[in-house]
Order: structure tokens, then C-alpha cells, then sequence
């Protein structure tokens, strides 16, 4: 397969273009390696756990009721996610399993669909004896939005029809069904997903019904309609305040960003300007008061929901690794509509320690609660505790299925373009194509600061390559065809001319390890730093400290930090600390003492917890 099939760019006008789905390879280094190796281990595992929920399908086609229901009422979202997995995949490897699985598990979704274009093996199998019963709790218009995804997924991928056909005839039954026609109903999905979902049908197929009943579906929060009276339950659903007033995404913390995501599709396709300054003011609040040192988002378990700003307990984060997935869609959404700097860097950020940590190095055991610290001595009941490590499964397997569609798509961040010439957002090895340009990345980042771009085609006239200096690159240099240049950070550094084949721009990234501090208000990390080296934050593993010595008790006597070589990844970074002493007494009228100095060794945050399970922490005291 080598070519792309319908739109993969907004219809209508963006700051930056997307480029085509086989525009960009990732070839080598560490964002290649972690995009071939979800293909080899985590994708096939995935098709082993989602086994018996096909039989659902397969009942249903039969007419069956009555019979043992497999997974949760959302279990056909999780499949139609690791679907989409399987079709970007199928876009980039030629494992013959992968078309084998989109062909037969079509088939079975097709045979399952209602005549009216309703499907939800849950309803259907006779779990409930309506549709549209609970739309609070069913997930009935998410899964059906998840469905629509994994179907254009699968015909951008491979050209293929059979699911897109299926995603229409559920789209056009969603049309029917909600909206404010006397005929119809008033109301939307207590999970939001289908408002990304209708406006990616909308960008493959033309269909301006599918935009109107996204729009439809994003102006519908925020009157309380899923839960009339209940204040709570309302914020919960992210239906207190319309999405228009909304200054920062509060309750459950996926759906708040999966609605702000699809608002966002909806406000760039509809030119609705006002709309898209109120999903940035959204954005910048939650990231100034509401998003942990990593980006993981959502503080409290009641809920899995935001909390109040600077609401950030290290401990007891909740810090879904769904959540940060969410984000980066959205703030890829955000990225194309104005071209920012800061977008691509929370994309960056959020990456390497939100979402990568919530996998294991061996791409099979997951995270569901990502928490920045782990306490010695914690015994927690519930499997999804950090504490627990990794599992192979969950019962609601969102983060498992999130993490495999996107690591599955992760060229689609790395590069956009425009009239004036090519964008470099993320940084790896492989090549990338647009604007006229063909380009060769060569680099080992995000362990080394140093990514040459080579040119080994160009078109004669002027084109610019831009490529992102991140926030915390100060003192980022660039040379071009060997001339110097000082990088600004949190910025593009562009050059525009027309190019030649061997061509060279070589931007130098300063790794030097620095220490962040949390501002103020956060309550538990007030006087304590955070070690970071790159794009990676640190942390501190019980495994790495000197024996006797307790993770917990640990204080960082000293700014100066250095490296130390690792085997088998980026370099542990070393400082001076001590392990403060205190009475038995859990309150004394007399502070603890500092004890010897110690060495206090920290490895990526992403990396922690892949040995034996015990304590670990990110915030350090400063004495």
C-alpha cells in the first residue's frame, strides 16, 4: 500500500496542515523503536484480551439474548480502539494478521448493526430494555464514536470500506436520533468522544450532517440535561457549564478533555473564532493550575476527576494515562489551528512522562493510576494503585487500547506544512516528506540534544523548514550548512531558502540536568524540586539508593547534579542528599535531623516501576 485514502487535513483553513498518513517514518531511534515494538508485542497481546469480547457480536448477529455478556457496557469502544490500532498499523507493517483481523472483525461488527444503523451489543444483547436509557452511564453514542474513528482510521489506512460503510449508517442513525426536532432527542453521551469522531467522518466523507450533529452534540453541555438537579453528577459529565463559558475543564477528567477536543475540531471546521479563544483560555488554566509536574491530568480517585487549581496531591494522583492521551489530541487540535510553540511542547512533554510511563519497557503491562509518589510500606487494595505495578489487563481496558491507537499513529505528531514550507514538531530518527521537501532525521533523542535534518529532495523555489526549540531548550544553537545560530526556546527557528540536496541543519539541544520547582499553592511540594534532563522528568526508585535507605525520608542537599552512564537507556542523574531523621513520635515539637549524605540516584520517570514494585518519588526537599 502506498497511497493515503481521503482527507487526512481540516476542511477548513488551519495555521498548519497535517501531512499525508505515509508522509512521515520513524525509522530507528527511540520514538521508532517504541512504534515498532507496540506493533510486535502490544497489539497482538491486545487481540488475545479482546478474544471473547467478539462473541458478543457474534451473538447478537445470531439474535441471541440471555446469553454471558463479555466486559463492561463501553467494552465495544475498547474494542473499536484497539481496531484502530490494527489499521494504523496495517498502514506501516506487512504482518499479514493485521488486514486479516480488519476484514473479520468488520464483518463481525457489520452482521451485528441494526437495520437503522443502531449498534451497542450491550443494548442489543439485552442488557438494558431500551436504548438511550442511561445515556448518564451506557456509553451508547461513545462506543458508536469509537466506532467512527477506528473506521476512518482503517479506510485512511488501507482504503478499505467495509467498517466506513458501518460508521456512516451509525452516524446517519445518530442524526436521526438527537437533536431539536420535536421527532428527536434531546440529549448527548455522558462520555464525550463522538463529537471527535462525527467531524473525522465529516473531513473523509464531505457530509455536513456529520459536522452539524458534532456541533449539535458540543452545544448540548452545560444545561444539565443528564443530570437535572444534581450539581455534581453534572460537573462529573462535564454538563454544568456550557463548553462556550467553561474557563477550565473540571470533573472526570478524560471526558472533560475529550469534549474539549472534539469542541475544538468543531470551532476550527465551523470558523467559530470565539469558541476556539475559549478552549485555549480552557487549555492555559488547566495546564497553569490543574496539570501535574508530568502532565498527568486528574487529581482525585472520586471521580477520576480534576480538582481545584493547584489541587495536586504527589501521592494520591490520579493521573489517568487516558487523560494524557486526551490532551494530546486536543493539544494537537490546537497545534494545527494556530501554530503555537507551546502546543508542541505539552505534545512533547506529555508523551515521554505521562503516557509512556502508563506501559511497561517490554510493551506488556499497563498503568491505569499514574502517581508521583509511592510511599514504603503502601498496601492498596484496588489493582489500578501504582503500588500494585503494572498489570496485564484491566476490566475496563481503556488505557491498554488508548496507548496501542496511539503509539500506533505517532508519525501523525512529528510534522506539519503549509504554502510556506515544512514544520518539525517532535523529534526522531526516520524521514519526512511535505512542501516540496524530502527529509532525513538522524538523532538519538530524547537521550541526546543533538538532531540533524538533512535535505535529500527539493523543489526550486523558497521553502522554510521550521523546527521547534522547546521551552526548556535555553542556549539551543543551530547550525545550517555548517553557519551558527542561537535558538530561542519555546519558539520555531525558521529558514527559508530555496534548497539543495545535501543540505544540513543540525540543532543542538542543551541536556543539562536542571531541577523545576512547583509553584507555591501546591500543598506536599512547597520548597522541593523536581529533576529533570531534556524532555524527561526523573524520579527517584528505591531500587537505585544506597541499601538502608528509605525513599521517603530522602532530602536533596545540593543543586549539583551529574550524570551516570546507563546500559540500557538515557543517564541516571546523581545528587547529594541526606535521609532526614525524626523521633517515632508522628508529631514532635522538635524537627527531624539530616543524617549522612548520601548519594540519591534517579532514573526517567517512564522507567520506574519495570524492576521489583516499592517506593519511588519525583519531589525531593531542597535542604
Amino acid at each position: 500500500m502506498t497511497k493515503d485514502f481521503g482527507p487526512v487535513a481540516p476542511v477548513a483553513g488551519t495555521a498548519l496542515l497535517p501531512l499525508g498518513l505515509r508522509a512521515v517514518r520513524l525509522d530507528g531511534s527511540f520514538l521508532g523503536d517504541l512504534q515498532a515494538s507496540n506493533g510486535a508485542v502490544s497489539i497482538p497481546l491486545g487481540a488475545e484480551h479482546l478474544e471473547h469480547q467478539w462473541d458478543n457480536y457474534r451473538n447478537v448477529a445470531k439474535g441471541l439474548t440471555g446469553v454471558e455478556y463479555h466486559g463492561p457496557n463501553y467494552e465495544d469502544g475498547e474494542a473499536y480502539k484497539w481496531l484502530e490500532a490494527v489499521a494504523w498499523e496495517a498502514a506501516r507493517s506487512d504482518d499479514p494478521r493485521l488486514l486479516d483481523w480488519l476484514a473479520t472483525r468488520s464483518e463481525l461488527i457489520a452482521d451485528a448493526q441494526a437495520d437503522d444503523g443502531y449498534i451497542g451489543t450491550f443494548v442489543q444483547s439485552g442488557q438494558r430494555d431500551e436504548r438511550y436509557g442511561r445515556l448518564d452511564f451506557d456509553h451508547e453514542i461513545f462506543n458508536m464514536g469509537a466506532l467512527i474513528q477506528s473506521a476512518v482510521a482503517q479506510y485512511r489506512a488501507t482504503g478499505l470500506t467495509t467498517l466506513l460503510d458501518v460508521a456512516k449508517r451509525a452516524a446517519d442513525h445518530l442524526h436521526r436520533e438527537f437533536g431539536t426536532r420535536t421527532d428527536q432527542r434531546e440529549g448527548f453521551c455522558g462520555h464525550p468522544l463522538a463529537e471527535y469522531a462525527l467531524v473525522e467522518l465529516y473531513r473523509s466523507t464531505g457530509e455536513q450532517r456529520y459536522l452539524d450533529q458534532a456541533k449539535y452534540f458540543v452545544d448540548a453541555h452545560g444545561r444539565q440535561l443528564l443530570a437535572p438537579g444534581n450539581v455534581q453528577r453534572a460537573a462529573y459529565l462535564s454538563d454544568r457549564v456550557p463548553v462556550r463559558k467553561t474557563t477550565a475543564p473540571e470533573g472526570h477528567a478524560v471526558r472533560a478533555v475529550y469534549l474539549a477536543g472534539g469542541a475544538t475540531d468543531v470551532a476550527i471546521e465551523t470558523g467559530d473564532t470565539e469558541l476556539l479563544e475559549a478552549l485555549e483560555t480552557q487549555w492555559t488554566n488547566m495546564v497553569q493550575t490543574k496539570m501535574y509536574v508530568n502532565g498527568g491530568l486528574g487529581s482525585r480517585w472520586d471521580g477520576e476527576a480534576f480538582g481545584n487549581p493547584y489541587e495536586l496531591p504527589s501521592d494520591v494522583a490520579y493521573g489517568e494515562t487516558c487523560a494524557a492521551i486526551a490532551s494530546i489530541q486536543w493539544t494537537w487540535r490546537l497545534l494545527l489551528a494556530t501554530g503555537k510553540a507551546q502546543y508542541a511542547d505539552l505534545i512533547e512533554w506529555q508523551l515521554y512522562n505521562a503516557v509512556l510511563p502508563g506501559v511497561s519497557l517490554d510493551r506488556s503491562k499497563y498503568f491505569y493510576v499514574n502517581a508521583l509518589q509511592v510511599r514504603a510500606g503502601a498496601e492498596d487494595a484496588d489493582s489500578r494503585a501504582p503500588s500494585n505495578g503494572r498489570q496485564a489487563w484491566f476490566g475496563t481496558s481503556c488505557c491498554p487500547t488508548n496507548l496501542m491507537r496511539t503509539f500506533a499513529s505517532l508519525q501523525h505528531y512529528v510534522a506539519t506544512e503549509t504554502e510556506r514550507g515544512l514544520q518539525i514538531h517532535q523529534y526522531g530518527a526516520g524521514s519526512i516528506e511535505g512542501a516540496g521537501l524530502r527529509l532525513t532525521v538522524v538523532t538519538d533523542y530524547p537521550f541526546n540534544g543533538r538532531v540533524s535534518v538533512a535535505v535529500d529532495q527539493a523543489s526550486t523555489e523558497a521553502k522554510a523548514i521550521s523546527l521547534r526549540v522547546p521551552g526548556w531548550a535555553h542556549g539551543a544553537e543551530i547550525t545550517v550548512n555548517g553557519e551558527r545560530h542561537a535558538a530561542l526556546a519555546g519558539s520555531y527557528i525558521s529558514f527559508n531558502r530555496a534548497w539543495e540536496p545535501g543540505d544540513r541543519l543540525v540543532l543542538d539541544l542543551p541536556m543539562t540536568p536542571r531541577l523545576v520547582h512547583g509553584h507555591p499553592r501546591v500543598e506536599g511540594i512547597r520548597g522541593s524540586v523536581a529533576i529533570c534532563r531534556g524532555p524527561l522528568l526523573y524520579a527517584v526508585e528505591h531500587a537505585d539508593q544506597p541499601d538502608g535507605v528509605v525513599v521517603d525520608d530522602l532530602v536533596l542537599t545540593s543543586t549539583v547534579l551529574t550524570e551516570l552512564p546507563s546500559t540500557d537507556g538515557p543517564p541516571l542523574i546523581a545528587g547529594t542528599g541526606a535521609s532526614q531523621k525524626a523521633s517515632t513520635a508522628l508529631y514532635d515539637d522538635q524537627p527531624a535531623e539530616l543524617g549522612d549524605a548520601v548519594q540519591i540516584t534517579a532514573l526517567p520517570y517512564y522507567r520506574w516501576a519495570n524492576r521489583d514494585i516499592g517506593p519511588m518519588k519525583v519531589w525531593l526537599p531542597l535542604a
